[in-house]
């Protein structure tokens, strides 16, 4: 009977991890702004800790789930400073999930949004690497 509830357990845990979930326009909207990377979690589970970001992910999307990406450099006075470079980034909720797909010139991919809300955003890419990220406090000097 042991091993009966050790797959059924099994079973269960790998549908609620396999689940994703599609967030709303509304919803999506809250990614719009900055933000910091905080750690990754790897597929075999080791986690790689961020303490210092020397760039922060800058999004903006519109209505229509279109937008950009753009990695941009803090500065001490609050300012940021970028190169201009911007990924196109589409909107999809496709399978139940959904997806934030990039284009550049020279490639394009995507990451599903595990989690999103005011504070913290959670993607996980083709390879199975989970990115958290949070909302950068302003550099002040004290």
């Amino acid at each position: 009977m042991n091993k009966i509830y050790k797959v059924l357990f099994v079973s269960v845990l790998f549908l609620l991890v396999s689940c994703g979930k599609e967030f709303t326009t509304d919803e999506i909207k809250t990614i719009n702004g900055y933000w910091e990377i905080e750690k990754a979690q790897m597929p075999d589970g080791e986690e790689k800790e961020y303490s210092i970001s020397e760039s922060i992910d800058y999004f903006e999307i519109n209505d229509k789930g279109e937008g950009f990406r753009q990695k941009v450099l803090p500065q001490i006075n609050g300012e940021y400073l970028t190169n201009e470079v911007q990924e196109k980034v589409t909107v999809a909720n496709e399978g139940g999930k959904t997806w934030l797909k990039y284009k550049t010139e020279y490639s394009e991919w995507k990451e599903e949004v595990v989690d999103l809300d005011e504070d913290e955003l959670v993607v996980k890419n083709e390879n199975d690497i989970i990115y958290h990220y949070k909302r950068p406090v302003p550099f002040t000097l004290k």
